[in-house]
C-alpha cells in the first residue's frame, strides 16, 4: 500500500512535467502562496527516520508482540515436568454390587478402589449412599521424548515469528527510504518549478521593457504572460506533490507531526557490488527464504510432536482420601453414617505406565501433516528460485537507473547551458521570446527528469537492499 502511495507521488511529478511541456495555457490563480499546505515541516535525516520508525512503527510492534507470545507459548510444555495437585468431592446414590464405594473417574486424582461388598446370589438393585473426599498428586517420571517434541514444535514457531519480524523490519526500512527519497525528488521538482516561475516573471518584465523601448512587439509580452501563468500552475502542482510526499513520510515514520521534510545530504551508497556477491548475500540472508525454511521446520516439528503422542507415559501418582459406602460389606458390619460421611481413610502411592497401542485419529493427522511437509518443501524451492530472479531484476534495475542518472546529469548541464545562451541572446536583442521559451522548457524538463531519475536510482538501490536483506 505504501509503495503504491510512493508511486503516486512520483506520478504527480510526471504530471508536472507534462504540464510544463504541454502547449495549453492554463490560467493560474491570482494569488499563489508558496508552501500553503505545509508551511513548517520538520526536517529529519534518513538515519533518524529509520531509527524512529523501528522504535515506533505499529507493524514492528505487532511483529515483536508475536515473537514474545511465541516465546511464552514455547515454555508451556516444560510445565508438564512440574507436579500437579487436584482435589475431588463426590456424593451420590447408586447400586452397590461388590464395592464399598462407587468412584467416578477423575483425571486429576488417581484413586484406586478399595474393598469389596458381599457377593449376593441375586443382583441387589437397592440404592446406597456413597461419599468421597480426596486429594491427589501426579509427577511425570519419564515421557519418552513426548514433551521435548512438543517444545521443539513451539520453538520452531518462535523461530518463524523471528523471521517474520526480520521481514517486517526490512519492509519498514524500505517504506521509510522510499518515502524519504520521494520527498527529496518532490523538493527538487518544486525548486525547479519555483525557479522557472521566477525566471518567467523576469522574462515578462524584460519583454515589457523591450516593448516600451520599441525593441519588442506586444506579442512577446502576451506570450511571456502565458508562460508565467503556465509555470505558476506548475509551481502549485509541485507544492502539492511535495506536501503529499512530506505527509506520507510522516505517516511511514510514525511521528505525531502531520508532515516531515527530508533533511541532510544525499546518502552515499558506494559502487554497486558484483552480482555474484549480492547473490551469495541473498542466499545467506534472504528473509523470504529463511521464512520458507522456518515454515518447513515448523511442519516437520509438528509432525514429530504428533507422533510423540503415541509414545508411552510414565508417572508417579499419589492420593489421600476419605470415603464411605453404605452398601453392606462382606463381614456384615455397616459403617456409621450409612455412606454419607467419608470417614474411612486411605492413601496410595504408585507408578503408572500408560502405553497408547492404537489411535487411528493421530495416525490420520500425521499422514496429513506429512503431506503438508511436502507442500512446504516445494514452497521453499520456489522461494529460492524466486529469490535469484528478484536479485537479478533488482540488480539490473539499479544498474539501469544509475547509468540513466549519469545521462540525466549531462542533459541537465547541457540544458542549463542552452538556456543561458538563449537568455543572453534575448537580453542582447538577438533572440526571440520563442527561443527563450523553448530553452526554458528544455531546462525545466531536464531538471525535473533529473530529479525523477535520482529518485528512481535511490529507490532501485533500496529495493536491491531489501531483496538482499541488507540492513540499513
Amino acid at each position: 500500500m505504501l509503495e503504491r502511495r510512493c508511486g503516486r507521488v512520483l506520478f504527480r511529478c510526471a504530471l508536472l512535467v507534462a504540464g510544463l511541456l504541454s502547449g495549453s495555457h492554463a490560467v493560474a490563480a491570482q494569488e499563489v502562496s508558496q508552501g500553503r499546505w505545509v508551511p513548517h515541516a520538520k526536517a529529519i535525516t534518513l538515519s533518524e527516520a529509520l531509527r524512529f520508525a523501528r522504535a515506533h512503527n505499529p507493524s514492528l510492534h505487532l511483529a515483536r508482540a508475536r515473537v514474545k507470545a511465541a516465546l511464552v507459548a514455547a515454555e508451556a510444555p516444560g510445565a508438564q515436568w512440574l507436579p500437579s495437585v487436584n482435589g475431588t468431592a463426590q456424593l451420590f446414590g447408586a447400586t452397590m454390587n461388590n464395592s464399598t464405594a462407587a468412584i467416578l473417574a477423575n483425571n486429576g486424582v488417581s484413586l484406586p478402589r478399595v474393598g469389596a461388598t458381599r457377593i449376593a446370589t441375586q443382583p441387589d438393585l437397592a440404592p446406597y449412599a456413597s461419599s468421597l473426599v480426596a486429594v491427589g498428586a501426579r509427577q511425570q517420571l519419564f515421557d519418552f521424548g513426548r514433551i521435548a517434541a512438543q517444545s521443539a514444535a513451539l520453538d520452531a514457531q518462535t523461530e518463524l515469528a523471528r523471521r517474520m519480524e526480520d521481514g517486517a523490519q526490512l519492509d519498514v526500512s524500505l517504506q521509510v527510504a522510499e518515502a524519504f527519497h520521494a520527498v527529496r525528488a518532490a523538493r527538487s521538482v518544486e525548486v525547479a518549478a519555483r525557479e522557472a516561475a521566477g525566471r518567467a516573471s523576469a522574462h515578462r518584465e524584460a519583454a515589457r521593457a523591450g516593448v516600451e523601448a520599441g525593441l519588442r512587439t506586444p506579442v512577446d509580452v502576451a506570450r511571456a504572460e502565458a508562460e508565467v501563468a503556465r509555470f505558476d500552475v506548475a509551481q502549485v502542482r509541485a507544492e502539492g506533490a511535495l506536501a503529499a510526499a512530506q505527509a506520507l513520510l510522516a505517516a511511514v515514520v510514525g511521528v505525531p507531526e502531520q508532515a516531515l521534510d527530508a533533511g541532510g545530504g544525499g546518502e552515499e551508497r558506494g559502487t554497486l557490488p558484483p552480482f555474484s556477491e549480492l547473490l551469495q548475500r541473498a542466499r545467506r540472508q534472504s528473509v523470504e527464504v529463511r521464512q520458507a525454511e522456518a515454515q518447513v521446520e515448523v511442519s516437520r516439528a509438528e509432525t514429530r510432536a504428533l507422533e510423540a503422542q503415541l509414545r508411552p507415559d510414565l508417572a508417579l501418582a499419589a492420593a489421600l482420601s476419605g470415603r464411605a459406602g453404605g452398601a453392606p460389606p462382606t463381614n456384615g458390619e455397616t459403617i456409621p453414617g450409612y455412606g454419607f460421611a467419608p470417614i474411612v481413610p486411605n492413601w496410595s502411592v504408585g507408578v503408572v505406565l500408560n502405553v497408547p497401542l492404537h489411535d487411528p485419529t493421530i495416525k490420520a493427522r500425521r499422514d496429513a501433516l506429512r503431506e503438508i511437509e511436502v507442500v512446504k518443501a516445494a514452497e521453499l524451492g520456489a522461494a529460492r528460485l524466486a529469490q535469484i530472479a528478484a536479485v537479478r531484476q533488482a540488480y539490473i534495475a539499479t544498474e539501469t537507473a544509475q547509468v540513466a542518472l549519469l545521462a540525466l546529469d549531462r542533459a541537465a548541464i547541457s540544458a542549463r547551458a542552452n538556456h543561458a545562451q538563449a537568455e543572453a541572446r534575448f537580453e542582447a536583442g538577438l533572440g526571440t521570446v520563442l527561443e527563450l521559451i523553448d530553452a526554458e522548457a528544455v531546462r525545466v524538463e531536464a531538471e525535473v527528469q533529473r530529479a525523477i531519475g535520482e529518485f528512481e536510482a535511490a529507490r532501485a538501490r533500496v529495493l536491491l537492499d531489501r531483496v538482499v536483506a541488507e540492513a540499513r
